[in-house]
């Protein structure tokens, strides 16, 4: 009921005979290279025992994984949820690489996550491979890898039903079965959330216009593996989710939904390969407001009522037999995503007068090597990619309702380049310490978000910018894993990155005023675009932790980060500062006693004052929380549980707009609540 194994590797399925395949429904083996990177495993048991049953919950016990805002997916915009790590900041654009079964899963329009998507009770482990640079994975990983393992039925039981009540008149149900079919099996998950929701405005900055914030969300997956003879298997995957969000003033609504589909033939042992296929839909819908000064009254200032996206993509590797302690993996992989902003916007009396729309398509086409060499204690890997991009279909127009001309009608040129990337990482085992060292350079192409959809916070407005230059990514890092005793590990990472051309939202200028790409500004607010600085350079250190003595473990994790922004032209006054929404520490511990289906466990997790802002002029304060899950079996099969939220009710700000109001993440949360699992 903690982080995990700090030092291994994703659960290997048991074999009784080492000549008989097993069906897995995993992809290839990660290669042995991995030992010379920062990686962390979040175990099942981990995942199934969070407070919140959140996967972007769990995924905080890595200290130094961040969201763009504090919020979880029940109450933050749905388009602040991307992932970074290390300090490298953001714009709600992951930096890291998230992926399901090979898959990758940021949006295919804002490189977002859709956390409501992912029920943790499907997934078998987590490994999170902090920096890195792109590897074998793909393209995107600048502050790194988070590799979703789906489960089977050694993981999942032949079902499992939970069910739980809990403050502010909210429920949470979740349904799996899995069966073997021959020799292959399939599996269901299922998940069900409602809640009446908390107003996001702290009590002494709201007003009447100020309300709950309620949710309602959704998600299903099904997947089967086929074992197709000769050590090859076929995995097919379906999922959805729909997401729906209010945030807590009225004209706020969001909706979002999606669905996915992938196939995979997989083949382990000798000439290992694999061919992966997959197609993401995607719908977006969000309303924007203002608020007057006393908080009276809510009225629209931008609807985008409809925000599609597809991507596609596959991707091929083999893995041939070489030996002499050589692993080899080759491949290439293919990923095209297309979307459209449609919005109402210029809103004179709470009525829209005119229409945008804008987006376009971008794709990547790389190819890829992995080489690991295993020699007695030592172990190297060298990797590398080669991707060519493009960005292209481009296109801004704006219309008046009441018609007649356009107001602008852009069709923006093509653009395309070439990224070469790679990484080599050194580990040497002496004794009981494991020495890591290795360096990378990454790169992220800008989402079809960042080039074409402009968006509000409150009184503040940012435009998009179709100009946006790639990010690029250089960095090293030095560490130890260090297992004291059988039950104690310890690991310790020292890193520097520095990320070129880092996409933010930059400042230009104060309200009131009409401003390109965004309309009307309000005194109380301020008028950004997203643009490329000069860079992003970060330092720090990760450490991570792990004793387990019987049925008590202590799992713990604390990340400081030193990131400082390098800038000039438009951008200049912004240099030497921190990046927006980056915490210089970050801390996670859990005390967990597990006998069984009994159990009880306490996390404890602290952030350090971030600034909301580019300009470094809105603090957040920092935030100590406290998490609490028990369990006690009632029948062989039952099992009740008692779960708690921000135990001690901190207030955890997630957000100032720009008259000082403060947003607040999720306060106090009890749940009461069962568990059914089929013996």
């Amino acid at each position: 009921m903690a982080i995990g194994s700090l030092l291994v590797a994703a659960p290997a399925f048991a074999q009784t005979d080492p000549n008989e395949i097993i069906v897995t429904g995993r992809g290839l083996d990660a290669p042995p290279g991995e030992a010379a990177y920062d990686v962390v495993v979040i175990p099942r048991e981990r995942l199934t025992a969070t407070a919140s049953n959140r996967l972007e919950d769990a995924l905080r016990d890595a200290a130094g994984v961040a969201q763009f805002r504090r919020s979880d997916s029940r109450s933050a915009h749905p388009t602040s949820q991307g992932v970074t790590l290390r300090g490298l900041g953001g714009n709600a654009s992951s930096r890291a690489l998230v992926m399901l079964d090979g898959v990758p899963q940021t949006d295919p329009f804002g490189g977002w996550v859709a956390f409501p998507a992912y029920l943790p009770e499907r997934l078998a482990a987590v490994r999170i491979t902090r920096g890195g640079g792109s590897g074998y994975a793909g393209p995107g990983a600048l502050a790194g890898t988070i590799d979703l393992t789906s489960g089977s039925p050694e993981n999942l039981g032949p079902l499992q039903l939970r069910a739980a009540y809990g403050s502010r008149d909210s429920m949470d149900a979740t349904a799996l079965a899995s069966a073997k079919l021959g020799g292959g099996f399939v599996t269901v998950a299922g998940q069900y959330a409602r809640g009446d929701g908390f107003i996001p405005v702290v009590a002494e900055d709201r007003g009447p216009a100020d309300r709950a914030a309620p949710y309602e969300q959704a998600s299903l997956a099904l997947r089967g593996v086929v074992d197709l003879g000769g050590g090859a298997e076929l995995q097919t995957n379906v999922s959805g989710f729909t997401d729906l969000r209010d945030r807590g003033v009225d004209f706020t609504r969001v909706a979002s939904d999606g669905a996915d589909a992938s196939i995979r033939i997989v083949k382990n042992g000798g000439w290992g390969w694999s061919a992966l296929a997959y197609l993401q839909t995607r719908q977006f819908a969000s309303g924007f407001a203002s608020v007057n000064d006393t908080r009276t009254a809510a009225s629209p200032t931008l609807d985008q009522y409809n925000v599609p996206a597809t991507g596609m993509g596959g991707r091929v590797e083999i893995a041939p037999p070489i030996g002499g302690g050589i692993t080899l993996r080759l491949g290439s992989d293919v990923r095209h995503v297309s979307g459209r902003t449609r919005e109402l916007y210029t809103f004179v009396a709470g009525t829209p007068t005119r229409r945008r729309v804008a987006g376009g398509e971008s794709a990547t086409l790389g190819g890829f090597f992995d080489a690991s060499y295993e020699a007695g204690a030592l172990t190297l890997n060298a990797g590398g990619r080669l991707d060519r991009w493009t960005i292209t279909d481009g296109s801004l127009v704006e219309r008046p309702l009441a018609g007649g001309a356009a107001l602008t009608d852009l069709a923006f040129a093509d653009r395309s380049g070439t990224e070469a990337t790679g990484r080599v990482g050194l580990a040497f085992a002496a004794g009981q310490v494991t020495l890591r060292t290795a360096a990378y350079r990454g790169w992220r192409l800008p989402t079809l978000n960042e080039l074409y959809r402009p968006f509000r916070v409150g009184a503040d407005a940012t435009a998009a910018n179709a100009a946006l230059d790639p990010e690029r990514l250089t960095g090293a890092e030095i560490g130890l894993d260090w297992r004291l005793a059988p039950a104690l590990t310890l690991r310790a990472t020292g890193y520097w990155n520095r990320l070129d051309d880092a996409i933010a939202n930059v400042t230009l200028a104060n309200g009131p005023g009409a401003f390109p790409g965004v309309g009307f500004v309000s005194a109380a607010g301020v008028y950004r675009q997203r643009q490329n600085l000069d860079a992003v350079e970060a330092r720090g250190v990760e450490l991570d932790g792990r004793f387990e003595a019987g049925p008590v473990s202590l799992s713990a994790s604390y990340a400081f980060a030193d990131s400082r922004v390098h800038a000039s032209g438009v951008a200049a006054a912004l240099d030497g500062l921190r990046p927006a929404q980056t915490a210089q520490h970050q801390a996670s511990a859990t005390l967990a006693w597990h006998r069984g289906d009994r159990g009880a466990s306490l996390t404890a997790r602290y952030a350090s004052p971030q600034f909301e802002d580019d300009q470094n002029s809105r603090e957040l304060a920092d935030a100590l929380t406290f998490d609490a899950v028990a369990a006690l079996p009632l029948t062989r099969s039952l099992v009740a549980e008692a779960r708690a939220e921000n135990l001690t009710d901190a207030r955890v700000e997630a957000g100032i707009s720009g008259p000082g109001v403060v947003e607040r993440a999720t306060p106090r949360t009890l749940w009461l609540g069962l568990r059914y699992r089929l013996r």
